[in-house]
């Protein structure tokens, strides 16, 4: 696994972004915030444009610090599911108004957004399908 971050920090923003760096974790976040848990292949269905490299990479910084828990069955194939931890959960909560920011920001720009596959899966939650 990669080394591991203990700063030294400027300040807790500094701290907090050592953690959420990258394009793809705050992704992740959601998805699972959103759907549960996941396999490797529904997060990476639901995340269009992630390599598996950097997938793998980023589930394993994710797990390191503590946001995400990974539970492998002793099957064949192996299942592998990704699930949120308190701590996870806490942080997605913290990243609520930046993403509020950020819906604010798609009307005021007018940006495209992203619409991930249809899936049975797929929240149903009216908040949820807003963010």
């Amino acid at each position: 696994m990669g080394a591991k971050r203990f700063g030294p920090y400027f300040c807790g923003i500094d701290a907090a972004m050592d953690v959420v760096s990258g394009k793809w974790k705050g992704l992740i976040l959601w998805e699972l915030d959103n759907y549960g848990v996941r396999r490797f292949g529904e997060l990476r269905r639901g995340l269009p444009g992630v390599s598996e490299k950097m997938l793998i990479q980023q589930l394993r910084e994710l797990e390191e610090d503590g946001l995400i828990d990974r539970r492998v069955y002793p099957e064949v194939p192996p299942r592998v599911e990704y699930r949120l931890t308190g701590l996870g959960r806490s942080l997605n909560t913290a990243l609520e108004p930046l993403a509020a920011w950020g819906r604010d920001r798609i009307e005021r720009i007018g940006a495209e957004r992203v619409r991930p596959p249809a899936e049975d899966t797929a929240p149903t939650d009216p908040d949820v399908l807003a963010r």
